[in-house]
Order: structure tokens, then C-alpha cells, then sequence
């Protein structure tokens, strides 16, 4: 094989039907071999070569490069596999709503797709929110006439609007999903640019006010929440998750089930939170899960929310605070008495050290051993 010669194949979409693109730089032997394909043309637009999109002529081009050049499938083959979550999926509500005059909803084809690959009901509703944002957008346009140029022009749109970049790309993997997942047709939209990653520092707040937080919270429920979000290092959503049974008093551990990429792990249950917990559970005796609302159910993460941003507020913190800082500040505060940074992944879940390294960012002593000049 010449390592020199290569061909890449791309997912297109002419006059709505799937194709199979060829591209490749100019050469004599690659353009012999296109023409023996079975009804080869060429297109101005994309500036490659293409046949139709079937199992057959996939088979075809394999067979008729193979050991002459090299075939780059990376733009057109998917090894993303199904998300393992058990997770109950919901889009019932999706397909229950009262239609909306001019209002184009998410299809069929998507809601299904979403429900097969048992994706997270939070990321369901952000990829149907999103979908239909883009798709409205193009009410006089049917979805297979939509082309990369379609998309480019609703992401600029958004840019305009001074959206943030996580928006921004929050939409572009609501299409992607649309003609990779759905349509099948992976890496359809490889091409599309993102936003550059913001590297924002995580907020955080001192131990003396963290403390003085859980002094200003309403009552003992109230007081578990935060003593669990920073003592334990939780997410809110792993906190409204936790059961009765997640908590081990013999050997001061909370165990978290199906967090962020469908991972379970167990995190630190402090002296103090125990106590409170015991107290707490005396007085509102739940039942499954270990907050619930007065239905019985799961506790709102809105009144997770609620409960943090007043008690800081009382207890006139200048920033605003939210659950996940409460989780930043675990995690700093650790760094800075000395923990080690790998301990300190496994206690938030984070797949890679990377992810936890932030924190060296934010921590004090990072900053101790250095002399300002100013000195």
C-alpha cells in the first residue's frame, strides 16, 4: 500500500438522499478507481467525489482500495456506544404537550433515539430544547435540506445573541445527535466549529463561611443539605439521588450510585453531619430517599437552591452561592490541609486527575510558598 495515497469517506446529504463522500488529493490511480464505482459523481459543493449510501456500496469501496490506499473511516465510522445507565428515561412529557400553532416539536425519530441510547432525562430535555430551537429556526425548511452552511448561520445567530459558549455547544450537539444518532449518519457535522473551552476557575468560599452558612440555615433538614453538599463533596443532583441505605454510619462513607457518567463511588460522611443526620431523621422519618418533599418524594433541586442562596445571604456571604461551591470548597479545602490530589478524585468522581487539578489553581498554599516581589 502507498502511504502517500488516502481517501477520506464523509457522511453527505444531496437532494435528500444519503451518500457516501470520497475525498482525496488529485492522483490518477484514485480517480481510475472511483470511476469503477458503481454510478460515481461529483460534487462542486463539497468538492469531493460521492456514491449513494448503502451497506452494499460501502462494501464496494472497501473491497476496491483496499490494500491500494489508505481509506480513512475516522469522519464516517462511530465507536460510541450505548450509554449503560439505568436510568429511567422519560420523554413522555415531551410527546404529552399541547401543539403549539407554527411550532415545530422534536420528531418521533429523535425522542425514540434518545429512549434507545438511555440517555440522562436532563440531558433529554437540554438535546429536545435545543433541537427545536434549531429546527424552528428553519420553519420553511425541511429537515434533510438543512446543510452544514444551515447550521453555521443558527450558531451565528446564537453568538449574536451573546450566548455562552456552553449554550453554543449545547446546540450543536443537539443537530449533531439529529443526523449522527438518528439519521445515521456519524460525523456528519465534523466539521462545524466549536466555541474555544472557557478555562474558568471554580468559586470558591472559606471554611469560616461555610460554617457560618450552616449556622444560618432554617432547621435541621436544611442544615443535613449543606452539611452534606460541602462535608461529602456532593453534586446536588447525587444529594436528591442518596437513600436512606447510602448512608454508612460503620464506616462513615455515603454512597453515591449512578453520578455523572453513570459511575458509583463513596465519599466521606463527616462526625457532624451524622449527628445532624440522626436528629434529622428522628423528626421527618423519610422513607426512601433521604430528603423528600412533603409528598413524599424526591426533594426539588430548586429547593436545594433555595436553601443554600438564603442561608448564605443571612449569613452575608458577598457571593452568591450555590450548591456546586459548596463542592469547589470541599475540594480545595482538602488540597490545602494536605490531601493528595489523587484521594481527592476518587472522593468527587472525576474519571481524570486533569479534571481535579483545578483545584491546585484556586488553593492557597499554592500560592504561600511564592514571595511577592512587592515583599
Amino acid at each position: 500500500m502507498n502511504s502517500m495515497k488516502s481517501i477520506t469517506l464523509y457522511h453527505l446529504m444531496i437532494k435528500n438522499q444519503k451518500m457516501i463522500g470520497i475525498k482525496f488529493s488529485p492522483d490518477r490511480l484514485i480517480q481510475n478507481l472511483i470511476k469503477s464505482l458503481p454510478s460515481p459523481k461529483w460534487s462542486q459543493r463539497y468538492n469531493m467525489a460521492y456514491i449513494e449510501n448503502t451497506k452494499a456500496n460501502l462494501g464496494i469501496v472497501f473491497n476496491t482500495f483496499k490494500g491500494v490506499v489508505w481509506i480513512n473511516y475516522n469522519r464516517f465510522l462511530t465507536n460510541r456506544p450505548i450509554s449503560s445507565s439505568n436510568e429511567k428515561v422519560d420523554v413522555a412529557w415531551f410527546r404529552r404537550r399541547t401543539p403549539i400553532a407554527g411550532y415545530r416539536t422534536c420528531p418521533e425519530a429523535y425522542l425514540l433515539k434518545l429512549e434507545l441510547k438511555r440517555y440522562a432525562n436532563s440531558t433529554v430535555k437540554t438535546y429536545v430544547t435545543f433541537f427545536e430551537l434549531f429546527i424552528n429556526h428553519y420553519c420553511d425548511k425541511e429537515l434533510n435540506e438543512l446543510d452544514e452552511g444551515d447550521v453555521r448561520a443558527f450558531l451565528q445567530s446564537l453568538i449574536q445573541q451573546n450566548r455562552s459558549n456552553s449554550y453554543v455547544n449545547q446546540a450543536i450537539n443537539s443537530i449533531k445527535f439529529y443526523y449522527e444518532a438518528v439519521l445515521g449518519m456519524p460525523n456528519r457535522f465534523y466539521e462545524i466549529e466549536r466555541p474555544r473551552k472557557e478555562a474558568k476557575l471554580p468559586k470558591v468560599i472559606s471554611k469560616n463561611e461555610v460554617l457560618s452558612i450552616i449556622e444560618h440555615t432554617n432547621n435541621i433538614k436544611h442544615r443535613c443539605v449543606v452539611e452534606l453538599l460541602y462535608g461529602s463533596g456532593l453534586r446536588r443532583s447525587e444529594l436528591l439521588n442518596l437513600k436512606l441505605t447510602d448512608v454508612d454510619s460503620q464506616r462513615m462513607l455515603i454512597r453515591v450510585e449512578g453520578s455523572k457518567g453513570n459511575k458509583d463511588r463513596q465519599t466521606l460522611l463527616s462526625k457532624t453531619a451524622l449527628n445532624d443526620l440522626r436528629a434529622y431523621f428522628k423528626e421527618y422519618r423519610p422513607k426512601t430517599y433521604l430528603f423528600e418533599g412533603k409528598s413524599g418524594k424526591k426533594y426539588s433541586a430548586q429547593s436545594v437552591l433555595k436553601i443554600v442562596t438564603e442561608a448564605a445571604e443571612k449569613a452575608k456571604i458577598s457571593l452568591r452561592v450555590t450548591p456546586h461551591m459548596l463542592r469547589h470548597s470541599f475540594a480545595t479545602h482538602l488540597l490545602e490541609s494536605g490531601t493528595d490530589l489523587r484521594q481527592i478524585q476518587v472522593l468527587l468522581g472525576h474519571s481524570s486527575t486533569k479534571t481535579t487539578e483545578i483545584y491546585t489553581h484556586v488553593a492557597i498554599n499554592t500560592f504561600k510558598s511564592i514571595k511577592n516581589p512587592l515583599d
